[in-house]
């Protein structure tokens, strides 16, 4: 299995209610799973969890057959590097790094760049041109497709991504989720794409459903 969770919980000390109510499940290597829920359902939560940028307060998070309980921030840090790549709805683009630069600088820092593929990530995203711009020369559906280039650009085993399309018009969206996915599938990993589209979710292998912070 790619991603093994058992029983994980989670709660934070302004909530009511635990955020997670002990969530299992697992999913092999190039599955691709859609997750879904009402806002404040736990989704964002369960997906910082298993990218390690939280911690969870109970049970197991496994990726690759590393447990990432005991690991500490920098062990953590380590695996997103290399295993695990996160797409976030902000993006979190370098505003002072080139397109080119702001690809390559996931995969540098885990020791992994190519050149040739990481070239070939923005050739197939429609970058080509546009590789010596700075994000805000960008429109929203370039700086998107940079976002993926530069997760992609390590090769993780794992792809998290949180509405990644949320803030692009339908059509525009539709063609950056699809080069997401074809993506995904040529390099073999595993995605998780957190969304609020019907739409987009029925387009996965599978779904699971976030309601109060248990899966249903």
């Amino acid at each position: 299995m790619l991603l093994c969770l058992h029983n994980v919980t989670k709660t934070y000390a302004a909530a009511e209610a635990p955020v997670l109510q002990g969530v299992s499940f697992a999913m092999g290597a190039g599955e691709m799973l859609a997750l879904t829920g009402e806002s404040g359902s736990g989704k964002s939560t369960l997906l910082h969890l298993i990218g390690g940028l939280d911690t969870a307060d109970g049970g197991k998070v496994a990726i690759n057959g590393i447990d990432l309980t005991p690991l500490d921030d920098a062990g953590r840090a380590a695996l997103r590097r290399g295993t695990v790549g996160v797409i976030f709805q902000q993006l979190n683009l370098i505003p002072s790094l080139t397109v080119a630069a702001n690809i390559a600088f996931q995969a540098r820092l885990a020791g992994q760049f190519d050149e040739g593929f990481a070239q070939a990530l923005a050739l197939r995203l429609g970058l080509g041109d546009h590789l010596h711009k700075y994000p805000e020369q960008l429109s929203g559906g370039q700086q998107q497709r940079v976002a993926i280039a530069r997760t992609l650009a390590p090769r993780p085993k794992l792809v998290l991504a949180d509405e990644p399309t949320g803030n692009l018009d339908e059509t525009t969206a539709d063609t950056v989720f699809a080069l997401l996915c074809e993506l995904v599938i040529e390099t073999g990993a595993g995605l998780i794409l957190v969304t609020h589209s019907e739409r987009l979710a029925v387009r996965l292998s599978r779904r699971l459903h976030l309601r109060a912070g248990q899966l249903s």
